[in-house]
């Protein structure tokens, strides 16, 4: 085993060589700009094809994690994108891959309702609800509460009633099962009723209460006030969306 040397043993300008070479180093750090965050963008997603060879038959597990991994995307080291400066057709695209992975899952359409939906950015905002609709028709009795959210957007942060009623009216038509509840079967009434279609929403409601499908007393109690303060003629018709 070698001998260690004395600090004293090593010659002095081998010293001095490494004093100057650490106080050169300290000098060329602090005259570095301080070093910047910088985004990166959002990339598409892989063809589910490849998604599919590499969940390894564990599809909707590879779901849960691309759906973590998508959520906190936007926060990166040292900075925080906002959700309306992402790319939403490469959202979309993970979104649409995670529920091919992961069919039953709730948590793509919640977060494209819910939290993509949401921003101030309307062109981007009804490429969100679109793709709810979208995917809704491929399950809606199971995703039929997302595309009501989706109704309610469409009403209330864009003034698109038309939208909202198309939303609506696929509620009504496609989610039949008796798990979906009456007041998302009835959306599109009262969104014609918005929209000054008076004499469509009232056959609607004498049709649904003529039927015998809603059997709670106070639902029935409910659209039937709400059908009288229609027929009744002092009723202002609010004017038609244009």
């Amino acid at each position: 085993m070698a001998r260690e040397r004395p600090v004293r043993e090593v010659p002095v300008p081998v010293i001095l060589s490494l004093c100057c070479g650490l106080t050169l180093q300290i000098l060329w750090q602090t005259e570095q700009p301080p070093s910047q965050a910088i985004a990166r963008a959002l990339p598409p997603p892989p063809r589910i094809d490849v998604l599919e060879v590499a969940s390894l038959g564990e599809q909707e597990a590879l779901g849960r994690v691309l759906m973590l991994w998508l959520q906190a995307f936007d926060n990166q080291p040292g900075i925080s994108i906002p959700f309306r400066d992402l790319n939403y057709g490469h959202a979309i695209g993970w979104l649409d891959a995670i529920l091919t992975l992961a069919p039953r899952s709730q948590y793509p359409l919640l977060a494209a309702s819910r939290l993509y939906a949401e921003v101030p950015a309307p062109v981007k905002q009804r490429q969100m609800l679109e793709f709810v609709y979208q995917r809704f028709l491929d399950d809606p009795n199971r995703r039929w509460q997302w595309l009501a959210h989706a109704a309610v957007l469409a009403k209330h942060r864009l003034a698109d009633l038309p939208l909202a009623l198309r939303y609506a009216q696929a509620i009504a038509s496609h989610a039949t099962g008796k798990d979906v509840p009456h007041w998302a079967k009835q959306m599109h009434i009262f969104v014609l009723e918005d929209m000054g279609e008076i004499e469509t929403a009232k056959v609607l409601l004498g049709a649904l209460l003529d039927s015998g499908t809603v059997t709670d007393p106070d639902e029935i109690e409910f659209l039937t006030s709400r059908l009288n303060q229609l027929q009744s003629p002092r009723r202002v018709s609010p004017p038609r969306n244009k």
